[in-house]
């Protein structure tokens, strides 16, 4: 299992977040989001993967964002799609493509996705496009019908480390392959609360879930 600590925004608070060594971080490259981030980068660890993530931008923003960052990854939280997915193949970034998920989620949507994305995310439809703070029913992952990884996002907190650990014990979760969490583990937007999220790795690392 790996991690994705998401919503990064504040230097100091990066290179904290770097030295708990999560595999992927990510900066939100949207306006209207609260954690927005304009500033630069700091150097982080190679083991650490910088993740942007952007909603209904364009091909030119994305790709100059790429460049000047050194991303490894885009997230899209938009309605992109399979053809501006494969747009971005060329230029050797990880396409982590988002769906919203309410109570009910159809998987048919996923097949145009399939040979122009490296994962899904799965996150909680709300009033953001992402950081809305609560889940969603992970039942549906009984139905999931890729053979695709996928990263679970969307109010993974301290208080629901309980009903994570019984999701990632069933099959359904089998191809879960990094938590991405966000809000939950925040003082301030954007600003992250290391002792949270250090407790977190220590509950899911003595459950035989290190991250």
């Amino acid at each position: 299992m790996k991690l994705k600590v998401c919503g990064m925004k504040v230097e100091n608070n990066i290179l904290d977040v770097a030295d708990l060594h999560p595999s992927y971080m990510g900066f939100i490259f949207y306006e209207k989001s609260p954690r927005y981030f304009k500033e630069t980068i700091p150097e982080l660890p190679d083991t650490i993967e910088k993740v942007g993530v952007f909603v209904n931008a364009s091909l030119d923003f994305i790709v100059d964002k790429i460049e000047t960052h050194q991303l490894q990854g885009v997230q899209l939280h938009g309605d992109e799609s399979p053809e501006f997915c494969e747009q971005l193949r060329a230029y050797d970034v990880k396409i982590i493509k988002v769906f919203s998920v309410k109570n009910q989620f159809d998987f048919s949507v996923l097949e145009p996705y399939e040979s122009v994305c490296d994962y899904y995310l799965f996150d909680t439809k709300g009033k953001e496009p992402g950081g809305n703070g609560y889940t969603f029913n992970w039942n549906i992952f009984k139905k999931y019908p890729s053979n695709k990884s996928y990263f679970l996002s969307g109010g993974i907190g301290p208080e629901t480390i309980d009903a994570l650990l019984l999701f990632l014990k069933r099959p359904e979760s089998d191809l879960c392959c990094t938590l991405d969490i966000n809000s939950k583990f925040e003082t301030i937007s954007g600003f992250k609360d290391i002792k949270k999220i250090k407790d977190f790795q220590y509950q899911l690392t003595i459950n035989g879930y290190g991250v």
